[in-house]
């Protein structure tokens, strides 16, 4: 996968899963102190004072870890296999912090016993309760598979989905005039939240909905349906941010578009994929962060193409690269409840924008990229 100066580890070289999974369980929590045990530690900076990082306590990196390696168990040796199923295992008592303060079996950003916003703020958190979010899709069909959750629950949650999409209590005010009609979901439970698209989050909600093969309702159909107007209208290379709020970059939500192909062919965005995959490989080349290529290198395997080898100077190490604070794969982003045109202002200014951090993720996901690589090795 990685190629230095000096060194070089083969996409077919066992050593290097089992020193990433060996690493990523050292990094999960042991006892709870800063961040709870059986969690992964992350930090979030404000997008206007980045040198300023504040400990943040989330479901989300935890969540998207453990779902990750569930996606990959059966292609792990069984001596990696039962390490990996060993951190899934000791992060699901951690899960419980975040579930619906009322029992539903939706899940939120941060802690709902006791609710929270922005861990460790000082005077801001006086707003815990008064302030705190509502429940999020993406964080409840991520934590859901993480824990591999029944059928019966599934089922029970996309069915209350389907009372949160655009039209049903609200209509969208911040997106572009042509989707505005278009009765996709909401990233919110919450019936006082502004309606707000995001077609990472949709990608994700509709991955859940194959991975448990439920019966495809008409919120479904419109959030694939938004998903391919963003990719014809070339809006998640133009206006990312906007399309794709809470991830904020094109080459990210390739990589959830990506994942949700791979998952079962879908035709209308099986349309798109010689032109998703042209895209990606020019980003690829354009960028200078290891992590962002890793990201889109995955995306390339998942197409089927074989990706461009990444290379890297002598002088960095693999962990070097893989603990890059600079990766932002997830951002918390206020300013995308704000009306057009306010949206688009503050979100260019970063005002209210939070950067998200978590070196275990951006571990997980070159463990994801090495397992691909093998996949394709061993085809």
């Amino acid at each position: 996968m990685v190629v230095t100066m000096g060194n070089t580890i083969h996409a077919n070289d066992s050593t290097l899963t089992h020193i990433l999974i060996k690493r990523l369980a050292v990094l999960q929590n042991k006892t709870d102190q800063v961040f709870s045990k059986g969690s992964f530690s992350s930090y979030r900076a404000y997008a206007l004072n980045k040198t300023i990082e504040k400990a943040d306590e989330n479901a989300f990196f935890t969540g998207l870890i453990c779902f990750t390696l569930r996606n990959l168990l059966n292609d792990l040796n069984p001596a990696d296999k039962k390490m990996a199923s060993s951190i899934i295992d000791n992060a699901l008592p951690y899960f419980d912090h975040f579930k619906n303060s009322k029992g539903r079996n939706t899940y939120n950003f941060w802690t709902t016993h006791p609710p929270k916003i922005f861990p460790n703020s000082g005077w801001l958190n006086v707003f815990d309760h008064s302030q705190s979010l509502p429940d999020d899709f993406d964080d409840t069909v991520v934590l859901l598979m993480a824990m591999d959750a029944s059928d019966s629950i599934a089922s029970e949650v996309h069915q209350l989905m389907q009372g949160f999409a655009n039209g049903k209590v609200k209509g969208i005010k911040n997106t572009f005039d042509a989707y505005k009609n278009i009765p996709a979901y909401s990233t919110w439970f919450g019936k006082k939240m502004p309606v707000d698209f995001d077609v990472s989050v949709l990608a994700n909600v509709l991955y859940f909905v194959q991975h448990y093969q439920l019966n495809w309702t008409s919120a479904d159909s419109a959030s694939l349906q938004l998903i391919v107007k963003v990719i014809k209208d070339k809006k998640y290379i133009d206006a990312p941010s906007n399309v794709s709020p809470h991830y904020n970059r094109s080459s990210v939500i390739l990589y959830h578009l990506s994942r949700l192909m791979s998952i079962q062919s879908i035709p209308e965005l099986e349309n798109h994929k010689s032109e998703l995959i042209e895209v990606a490989k020019k980003l690829l080349i354009e960028s200078s962060s290891f992590m962002e290529k890793t990201i889109l290198s995955t995306a390339l395997m998942r197409w089927g193409n074989k990706p461009p080898v990444i290379t890297i100077s002598s002088g960095n190490s693999l962990f070097e690269l893989i603990d890059d604070p600079k990766f932002v794969f997830f951002i918390a982003n206020m300013s995308s409840m704000l009306s057009n045109p306010l949206k688009d202002l503050a979100g260019s200014i970063g005002v209210g924008k939070f950067n998200y951090y978590c070196d275990a993720y951006n571990l997980c996901l070159v463990l994801e990229n090495d397992v691909w690589q093998k996949k394709i090795v061993n085809h």
